[in-house]
């Protein structure tokens, strides 16, 4: 694998090597390959400071008052913000991505297959969306191209991108995210300046009223897969402080700086179609922030994604597979569903799939810093350990229950109730000795360099 070759160099060494990067999908990254915190908080803001978030801020906004919104804003992030920080301290001090990790965290290495799969499926899925609606602005900018091309040509370009791995990916980030910043407020004060902002701050929404607790259902909701992955991205940060503070700073304006001021716009403009309205103020910038927004989450959608399903081949086929070569051969299938439409009947499987990730994170946090059943196996290891267990029969059931509370019960917070629900029923599991490994899998990979 690419990255194996140079394990023990920085990280533009290692990403510079070959076009196909490994990025360590079933290893350890090393501390030579780590990068400092605000450089990842840069690549998660970028993450969260996507078009859907203006489209979560203008719904919030067309049946919420500003305050109300800004409330179920700060506990929708808070939510994210404590999950996202678990996870990411397991992903920082392993440094592992989620799905192989699962194995050690609770789920066995059959379970983490299963994780492995939903987590390719779902993000895939999202990344075939994504390309459809960033090839719609592009038509609106170069209608040289039908839009069935432009999801073509969007969604294998970011495909390339991603085939370099996280460096790659912070090389875009260190572009688009500053960039969108500077365009977005541009669209926002075009719009705005023709309104007072205590007016519209003051203004009752134009829509169906909409409570606090669907608000907040909806902010937390809308980036729960993106914080169950958190490992993904944490394994590249050097300390657990680096995780805290780049959560706090990615998360908190994300959700603030763009979500808030889709409330204002949709406040402005008494509708939730954000999208239109920036598009009609400032035109062809409108487009290019809409295009910016998307192709930041984009990369982090096939990256993940990628990262997921060559964990289910190892798991399942016991063949370890190049990253980039799954990235490569995923990004052109969801390119090509999203030219030809098929992706648009793929969304209700999408949100079903939604109520499956929160359990991982509440499971991943019981068993790693409570129940502890493979924590000193999993930290003493230098690289990942020599055996997992195969199947835990137990969290397969808590991960069931927890899924379906999610999914059936509407008082609260599904997906924080899941996620609550998922951690105490496997405390109360692990300390009944009814967490237990069935059948023992030996994992092979190449040697590395002690951590």
């Amino acid at each position: 694998m690419a990255s194996d070759t140079a394990a023990s160099a920085p990280p533009v060494s290692s990403s510079s090597a070959t076009v196909v990067v490994d990025d360590y999908s079933l290893r350890r990254v090393p501390q030579s390959a780590r990068y400092g915190w605000f450089q990842v908080a840069v690549q998660r803001f970028g993450q969260i400071s996507a078009l859907s978030q203006f489209l979560l801020g203008a719904t919030l906004g067309f049946g919420m008052s500003f305050w109300a919104a800004f409330w179920a804003i700060t506990l929708g992030a808070v939510i994210l913000e404590i999950v996202s920080v678990f996870v990411g301290v397991i992903g920082v001090r392993e440094g592992l991505n989620t799905s192989v990790i699962a194995r050690w965290t609770g789920f066995g290495k059959g379970g983490s297959a299963l994780v492995g799969l939903a987590i390719g499926m779902s993000l895939i899925g999202w990344f075939g969306i994504q390309s459809g609606v960033s090839a719609s602005g592009l038509v609106a900018i170069l209608p040289i191209l039908p839009a069935w091309a432009w999801s073509l040509v969007f969604g294998l370009l970011v495909t390339a991108i991603v085939l370099r791995g996280f460096h790659s990916m912070q090389w875009l980030a260190n572009i688009t995210v500053p960039l969108f910043l500077v365009l977005v407020g541009w669209a926002i004060t075009v719009e705005l300046s023709k309104h007072s902002i205590a007016e519209l701050a003051a203004k009752a929404p134009a829509g169906p009223h909409m409570g606090f607790v669907a608000g907040t259902t909806l902010v937390a909701g809308g980036f729960i897969v993106g914080a169950v992955i958190t490992p993904d991205m944490t394994r590249f940060n050097k300390s657990t402080g680096d995780v805290v503070k780049q959560t706090l700073l990615g998360v908190t304006l994300g959700e603030y700086v763009i979500g808030l001021a889709g409330v204002l716009l949709a406040h402005a403009v008494g509708s939730s179609d954000i999208t239109r309205v920036i598009t009609s103020s400032v035109g062809w910038v409108g487009v290019l922030v809409i295009l910016l927004g998307t192709f930041k989450i984009n990369d982090w959608n096939i990256y993940s994604s990628s990262l997921g399903v060559t964990n289910f081949i190892d798991a399942v086929f016991g063949r370890q597979v190049n990253r980039g070569v799954v990235t490569l051969v995923m990004g052109v299938v969801g390119s090509v569903l999203a030219a030809v439409g098929f992706l648009g009947a793929f969304t209700p499987f999408l949100t079903v799939l939604g109520v499956v990730f929160p359990p991982i994170a509440g499971i991943m946090v019981a068993e790693y810093f409570v129940v502890k059943t493979w924590r000193r196996e999993l930290s003493a290891a230098a690289d990942v350990p020599a055996t997992s267990p195969t199947w835990v029969p137990m969290t397969l059931v808590v991960w069931a229950i927890a899924a379906l509370i999610g999914y059936f019960v509407t008082i609260g917070i599904p997906s924080i109730n899941s996620v609550v629900i998922a951690f105490v029923l496997y405390v109360i599991a692990g300390k009944a000795g009814l967490v237990r490994g069935v059948g023992v899998s030996h994992t092979e990979t190449a040697p590395v360099p002690a951590r």
